[in-house]
């Protein structure tokens, strides 16, 4: 059985340094897949033999010219890979695409390799991973906790030492939840910084490709890789080029108010988020508290507002004749849209503006808000007792981000008392990726190696 250590960036190239082959690690990632013995990871395993005949084609190892030379990466199943089955965990609306996403070509032009394609909520809706005609992805901790969602597939890869990055997206908060219920980092960028060409739609204009790491370094590299304006994409926007090495450390930290501070009964939560705010105020210039208020009114919109229409527009061709072939939470949610005219758009949209100029007061005052990534650990049997409630909570503190055009990293924190993991997201204006990934790699080296071993057993 391979090493349970999470393989990383630097680690693999060290290795690669030191004259490791490239297909020795391809098979220990094969040998980890078997030792983890989780079926509900990967909806497409790519065969070992193909991934090992690929790497044997890279180019002469350079990682400043290939930064991401040999190393494995996983993809959530709304994102094309040429060659292999697009599904977004519904096999009735598979298809096998011709040309990759640009995120994925631009990992690939920089010498990653992908590994397969990872489960999800059904079309990218949810918060809880657990929506899925598949078996489910096991939380690397806790397998009678849900992995969180709608990025569950590629949360749980990472997590559990298979591959060092993965892909998911980011639509409410699908690639900060996986990363705070499975003790990793995940990258939320400006709406647009990385191109969506490629990307099934759940909501488009606020969809993201997101990042998951074990390390704050991996992910902004990712998407280093990854950022730029593409001309293909109508969605995609041009955004500073900036590095963690030249960005401000935003230092003025806004904290949400005691009466905005919702962890729902979750006392653990509730522990491991002050602990982490123990690390952060040290690094702060000054923290203050801010009315949550208005931000929350935001997240409303998403799902009880008109936008839940946008998701209706990505699925209304499928859905008119394969209904019954739609996980029947996705179907409730996203038959929700009927209830909405195109006048109830329009007001939504100028309830976000009004919103959205409240909102933006805060940032005179602060650089960076800090919230809980999640303000629950949902287990199995709560989703199965309630399968709406818990994932609403999960969104508290997500929701509102990409509909205010705000970029987001979650950070892994200091454990709950009951040992699971929980985190932090750092919430910055658009534009402020470098930055949240300076802070954030500031925060977990003053908070220490938290990392620990996954449970691998099967359950």
């Amino acid at each position: 059985m391979p090493s349970p250590a999470a393989p990383t960036v630097s680690t693999l190239h060290d290795a690669y340094r030191r004259g490791t082959p490239v297909a020795a690690v391809m098979a220990d990632v094969y040998a980890r897949i078997a030792a983890v013995g989780d079926p509900g990871i990967f909806i497409h395993l790519r065969p070992e033999g193909d991934v090992v005949a690929e790497a044997a084609r890279l180019p002469a190892f350079d990682p400043a010219r290939y930064p991401l030379w040999g190393i494995p990466v996983a993809v959530k199943d709304n994102i094309d890979v040429a060659g292999l089955p697009t599904t977004a965990a519904c096999p009735a609306f598979s298809f096998v695409p011709a040309r990759s996403a640009t995120a994925v070509e631009k990992l690939i032009a920089a010498g990653a390799i992908v590994i397969g394609k990872t489960n999800l909520d059904q079309f990218a809706t949810g918060l809880v991973g657990v929506r899925s005609p598949y078996p489910v992805p096991r939380n690397a901790f806790d397998p009678a906790r849900v992995p969180g969602g709608s990025s569950s597939g590629s949360a749980v890869a990472v997590a559990q030492g298979i591959v060092a990055l993965s892909l998911g997206t980011d639509t409410a908060g699908s690639g900060r939840v996986p990363a705070g219920l499975n003790d990793l980092v995940g990258l939320k960028p400006s709406v647009g910084a990385i191109s969506t060409r490629g990307v099934l739609p759940a909501c488009r204009t606020l969809d993201c490709v997101s990042v998951f790491a074990h390390d704050v370094a991996d992910a902004f590299l990712a998407y280093a890789v990854m950022r730029g304006l593409d001309a293909e994409d109508a969605f995609s926007r041009p955004i500073v080029a900036d590095t963690t090495e030249t960005a401000a450390l935003p230092t003025r930290v806004g904290l949400p108010r005691a009466a905005d501070r919702l962890f729902f009964g979750d006392s653990a939560m509730a522990g491991a988020y002050d602990a982490a705010l123990g690390v952060l105020r040290p690094l702060a210039s000054a923290t203050s508290e801010i009315d949550l208020t208005p931000f929350f009114a935001v997240a409303k919109l998403l799902y009880d507002g008109p936008w839940v229409a946008e998701r209706h527009a990505a699925m209304r061709a499928f859905l008119a004749t394969n209904a019954d072939d739609v996980h029947p939470v996705t179907r409730q949610i996203v038959g929700a849209a009927e209830r909405f005219s195109a006048t109830d758009a329009f007001e939504g949209l100028y309830r976000l503006a009004e919103l959205r100029r409240t909102c933006e007061a805060v940032w005179e005052s602060v650089d960076v808000i800090a919230v809980p990534t999640a303000p629950i650990f949902p287990t199995l049997a709560d989703l199965a007792a309630d399968p709406i409630g818990p994932n609403s909570r999960l969104g508290t503190y997500t929701n509102f981000v990409n509909l205010l055009d705000l970029a987001a990293l979650a950070v892994p924190g200091p454990f709950r008392g009951d040992g699971l993991p929980a985190g932090i997201t750092l919430i910055g204006r658009r534009g402020a990726d470098a930055s949240l990934a300076k802070l954030g790699a500031a925060f977990m080296a003053a908070a220490g190696d938290r990392r620990r071993q996954p449970a691998t057993a099967a359950a």
